[in-house]
């Protein structure tokens, strides 16, 4: 028996949890349509693993408890994307061999010049395109997403690792720290290029699926995903520059 199908809660019938998995497919569609694609796979293999976690949602969740389902659910279907993902290992020998490449790149320009390196000047250091870059920050963004160590906290912040997380203040909202932060990524965010500046205000502002900012800016998904990484990549390196390389 696989190891999500468990004893479900009592008072919750086999027809209520089979609606409340329904009733939630938008939810399953909305945490799978902001998660990378990785190399090799496509949206729906991810949908498919995600609805492993929906379904252990439904036949765990215990209303009695005061929880909404959906915040109960949230974490699940991620969790189970990236769980099937670590199986996998989705990358090939050679993006791993790729991303060491640009890491080792970005600790060495960091080091000689105080500041991580922009998209431009790691592609003029490798050899490289632009675009090809921004596709290795994209897997680098992917294999981040299912490290287990995914949590940067206590990376420096110009190592790839921390460039390409998604930027976060721990202090709590309201304090001096969180306001300053947030002001500075405003500014952050108008300072990106154009397209980059378009992409990561549709996923922020307006909440959009990857597949949906896509069709808006006339690319195909995939190269948002490597817009939107490569924006994060900037606006990280932005919080190092003002923290002097530190997080």
């Amino acid at each position: 028996m696989p190891e999500w199908q468990v004893t479900r809660p009592r008072g919750l019938e086999p027809a209520q949890r089979d609606a409340l998995v329904m009733e939630h497919l938008p939810l399953l569609k909305h945490v799978v349509g902001r998660m990378s694609v990785p190399h090799g796979m496509e949206r729906e293999d991810l949908a498919g693993y995600g609805m492993i976690g929906l379904l252990q949602a439904a036949d765990t969740w215990d209303p009695e408890r005061g929880l909404k389902f959906s915040t109960y659910a949230y974490p699940k279907i991620r969790g189970a994307v990236l769980d099937e993902l670590r199986r996998r290992d989705a990358l090939t020998r050679n993006q791993r061999e790729m991303l060491r490449d640009v890491e080792v790149c970005v600790r060495r320009l960091s080091h000689e010049h105080g500041v991580a390196p922009t998209p431009e000047e790691i592609a003029k250091e490798m050899a490289l395109d632009v675009s090809e870059i921004e596709e290795i920050l994209a897997d680098a963004r992917a294999a981040h997403e299912c490290s287990l160590d995914a949590d940067s906290g206590g990376e420096e912040r110009t190592s790839l690792g921390a460039l390409i997380g998604d930027p976060r203040c721990e202090d709590p909202h309201g304090s001096v720290e969180f306001d300053e932060q947030k002001q500075l990524l405003v500014e952050a965010i108008q300072e990106l290029p154009e397209q980059e500046k378009t992409v990561i205000t549709l996923y922020w502002a307006e909440g959009l699926l990857l597949k949906e900012i896509a069709e808006i800016i006339g690319v195909t998904e995939s190269r948002v995903s490597q817009i939107h990484s490569a924006a994060i990549y900037r606006l990280n390196r932005r919080f190092a520059q003002r923290n002097g390389g530190r997080a």
